[in-house]
C-alpha cells in the first residue's frame, strides 16, 4: 500500500500533461483553420475554374482535420482534465471510445468525399476512395458491435452509468 500512496503525486501531473496535449490539439486546429481560410481566399481571388474548386475542396479537407483536432481536444479536456476520470468501467470506456470514433468516422467520411472529387478522372484513385469507404463501413459495423456488446456489460454495472451521468453535470 505504501507504493500506491507514494504514486498519488503523479495524478495531477497526468492531468497537466493531458491539458498540454489538449492545448496543442487546439493550436493545431487553429493553424489548420487559418491555412484553410487562406486557401479559400486564394481560390476566391483566382479565376473561378476547376483549380479553384480543387483548392476549396482541399480547404474543406483541412477544416475536417481541424474539427477532428478540436474534438480530440474537447474529449481530452472533458474526460481527463475536468472529470479527472480514469477509464475502468464499461460505461466510461464506451463513452470515451464512442466520442473518439464519432470524430474519426466523420473525418474519414469527409476525406472520402474530398478524395472522390479529386479523383473523378483517375481510376486508381477511385479504387483508393472505394477502399476507404469500405474500411469506413467496416469501422462503423465494428463500432456498432462494440456498443451492442458493451451495453450488455453495462447492464451488469448500473451504478457506473449513474456515476458517469452525474459527472456530466461538471461539464454544464
Amino acid at each position: 500500500m505504501k507504493g500506491v500512496n507514494g504514486m498519488r503525486f503523479l495524478v495531477p501531473l497526468f492531468s497537466l500533461v493531458h491539458a498540454v496535449m489538449a492545448f496543442l490539439f487546439a493550436a493545431a486546429a487553429l493553424i489548420l483553420m487559418a491555412v484553410a481560410a487562406h486557401m479559400g481566399w486564394q481560390a476566391l481571388g483566382s479565376d473561378l475554374e476547376r483549380s479553384a474548386a480543387e483548392t476549396v475542396i482541399e480547404a474543406i479537407g483541412l477544416l475536417a482535420a481541424a474539427v477532428v483536432a478540436l474534438q480530440i481536444c474537447q474529449t481530452i479536456v472533458e474526460e481527463e482534465v475536468v472529470r479527472d476520470a480514469h477509464i475502468s468501467a464499461p460505461t466510461r470506456v464506451r463513452r470515451f471510445v464512442s466520442r473518439f470514433l464519432v470524430v474519426i468516422v466523420v473525418a474519414l467520411a469527409v476525406e472520402a468525399l474530398v478524395a472522390t472529387f479529386r479523383a473523378h478522372d483517375d481510376a486508381p484513385q477511385l479504387l483508393y476512395v472505394a477502399c476507404m469507404l469500405l474500411g469506413l463501413g467496416g469501422l462503423l459495423a465494428a463500432w456498432g458491435l462494440f456498443i451492442h456488446f458493451n451495453r450488455e456489460a453495462e447492464e451488469l454495472e448500473p451504478e457506473a452509468m449513474k456515476e458517469a451521468k452525474s459527472e456530466d453535470a461538471k461539464l454544464k
